[in-house]
This record gives structure tokens, C-alpha cells and sequence, in this order.
């Protein structure tokens, strides 16, 4: 069953596509681990697309949920980068 259509499940989703893409979750039928920094960039990108244009039109847990991921997903970016 698919979860609902909300704004929280698409944050998570791209949140989740980024740690896919910077080797922290495997492929879901394989297992194996790959990175792939463009299309992390590009998903961290989407989210800070999103957090821009929906500036005061979130709710407040809305908006922290997007802020704190946001972060969390660019330091793990950062680190990744590093190794």
C-alpha cells in the first residue's frame, strides 16, 4: 500500500533518494550500494527548490521537517564528498 500523498511524504521521499544516492541505503531488491554525487546533488537541490517556493505557505512542523532535513541531507552530502 502506497502512503498518502502529502507534503511530509514527499520531503521523506526525496530525503530518501538522497542517502540512496550517496551510498547510505542499498538498492531495495540487491542490496548493493552505489553513489551517484550529481543525483544527490540534485535531489538536495529539489528540496531547496521546495523549501524556497513554499516559504510561508507550510505549516510550522511542515517547515522544520523540511528545514531539518534539508540540513541533515547537505552535511551528509559534505561528508561523503570528503571520504
Amino acid at each position: 500500500m502506497m502512503p498518502e500523498g502529502t507534503f511530509s511524504a514527499l520531503i521523506m521521499s526525496l530525503s530518501t533518494s538522497v542517502l540512496y544516492h550517496l551510498g547510505e541505503i542499498g538498492h531495495p531488491k540487491t542490496g548493493k550500494k552505489e553513489i551517484d554525487f550529481d543525483l544527490a546533488k540534485h535531489g538536495i537541490d529539489t528540496l531547496s527548490l521546495l523549501q524556497r517556493t513554499t516559504q510561508g505557505n507550510l505549516t510550522k512542523d511542515e517547515a522544520e521537517m523540511l528545514k531539518s532535513i534539508l540540513y541533515d541531507v547537505k552535511m551528509r552530502f559534505v561528508t561523503a564528498k570528503k571520504k
